[in-house]
């Protein structure tokens, strides 16, 4: 959930192996909605693909939605400030009877009463604050700058929703190589297996063996089933990101992988970066401008207000002998008056409204603060992260690289008669597990630089890859 104080971070780590995505195309040029998505045919999943994937989010996304609509009552709140500029037009009317008693009946109880004559008034009054001390100003300026504010919000909402999408998608496709690497490694035990068995028949090798690697095959087998697991667990966070239907089958399609991730700047330039891009930044500093025209409305409070009126009226009576429109015309009258009222004694009320605007002004300070630190400790972090990141990556590629000889050797040792199935089986599960270290730290460093651009502010969400 986002708020004004504060986005929600993501920090999953995923892993596996590299893949960038190809920008996606400009996405403020489509369109569409929830309700015109392509469906997917009876019996046949839907497709989609990573840049339909942002897509969905950026129109679908709840939370995104909530933030537009934050922004929306800002605009409300700016067009009612605006207003309060122009003067106010009112109309009235008031109808009256008069009734005397009837002629000729007695002054006594149960006297009878006559209506004699009806009157009608109406009228129509304007009036204009001239000056209320600058409130009206100070109230407009602030609510144009917490709509500049809101409009930031939205913005870096929508940089972590796209986040939100990449991370989900790593995290899918890092299973999915997981699942091919398990499934790899179940095929490997077992032709293992059936060059066991042929051994074993031939007397070559003791029936333990068979047994042992029946075991291999299991366990290779209970992998597959969690790898695959792992992966629709995967597909349920994109669906829930991307708000769809979870009836619905869905097969989410890999993006084009790449060489490798770029590098990052050093750490300093990465702050100055962060400093100077972070949107959500930007709208602490603003709301922090807006409390200070709210402390100057308040204070307003004390001066003086002058303000204009003017009014025009007619009437009719009914026991005029002129027509009515001769009534109305020579009943006419107007009214202009200029008032100026000077608070003297108020009860303390705008003293209180000035106190709590300062409160709300150094609430809005600390935040600020407290946002810039926020900023600076997530790039720092995600800078050692991805430094850590790269040097996890060197170390599993020496380690695969190490463990795919071993396994070599231990094999030929094996079929001359030499090795033991206790030694090959030991062999190819430090291959399967330096495979799946990997594709983590190929898929973890993908990741962490993603997670670098995001914290910076440089994550785009109308053109963003993986990689």
């Amino acid at each position: 959930m986002f708020d004004r104080n504060g986005i929600s971070r993501w920090a999953r780590v995923a892993a596996a192996l590299v893949l960038a995505a190809t920008a996606a195309p400009a996405l403020a040029a489509q369109t569409g909605s929830p309700s015109t998505q392509p469906t997917a045919t009876a019996g046949q999943p839907r497709t989609i693909t990573f840049s339909d994937a942002v897509r969905i989010a950026l129109q679908q996304n709840g939370t995104l939605r909530q933030a537009v609509n934050a922004a929306a009552l800002d605009t409300v709140a700016v067009r009612q400030q605006r207003m309060q500029f122009l003067p106010d037009v009112r109309f009235s009317t008031t109808t009256s009877g008069s009734y005397d008693r009837a002629p000729g009946t007695s002054t006594g109880a149960g006297s009878a009463l006559s209506r004699t004559s009806t009157a009608l008034n109406a009228g129509v009054s304007s009036s204009y604050t001239l000056y209320n001390g600058g409130a009206n100003s100070a109230n407009l300026r602030a609510a144009r700058l917490q709509q500049q504010a809101g409009a930031s919000d939205v913005e870096r909402t929508r940089q972590s929703v796209v986040f939100t999408v990449v991370s989900n998608y790593l995290s899918l496709i890092e299973g999915q190589e997981q699942l091919r690497v398990r499934n790899e490694t179940l095929a490997s035990a077992q032709a293992q297996l059936a060059q066991i068995r042929a051994f074993v028949d031939a007397g070559r090798r003791p029936i333990a063996d068979l047994y042992t690697q029946q075991a291999t095959v299991a366990a290779a087998q209970l992998a597959v089933v969690q790898a695959r697991n792992a992966v629709e667990l995967a597909k349920v966070d994109l669906i829930q990101t991307l708000q769809l239907d979870p009836r619905g089958e869905y097969a989410f399609q890999s993006p084009p992988a790449a060489a490798g991730t770029s590098a990052v700047a050093p750490l300093d330039t990465l702050l100055d970066q962060a400093f100077a891009r972070r949107v959500d930044l930007a709208a602490r500093q603003t709301e922090l401008s807006a409390t200070e025209q709210g402390v100057r409305a308040a204070k307003a409070g004390r001066l003086p207000t002058i303000s204009v009126s003017a009014g025009y009226n007619t009437s009719v009576n009914s026991q005029n002998d002129l027509g009515v429109f001769d009534q109305l015309n020579q009943r006419q009258g107007g009214s202009v008056s200029v008032g100026v009222s000077l608070p003297i004694f108020d009860r303390g009320n705008t003293a209180a409204e000035v106190q709590r605007a300062q409160i709300l002004q150094d609430n809005a300070r600390i935040a600020l603060e407290n946002q810039r630190q926020q900023v600076g400790l997530e790039v720092r972090r995600a800078y050692l992260d991805w430094q850590a990141a790269q040097q996890q990556l060197a170390a599993a590629e020496a380690q695969l690289t190490a463990a795919q000889q071993s396994l070599n050797a231990t094999d030929q040792r094996y079929r001359a008669g030499v090795g033991t199935l206790v030694e090959l089986a030991q062999a190819r599960s430090v291959l399967a597990q330096a495979q799946s270290q990997m594709v983590s730290a190929r898929y973890n460093l993908v990741f962490q630089r993603t997670l670098v651009d995001y914290y910076i502010g440089e994550l785009n969400p109308d053109a963003v890859g993986i990689g």
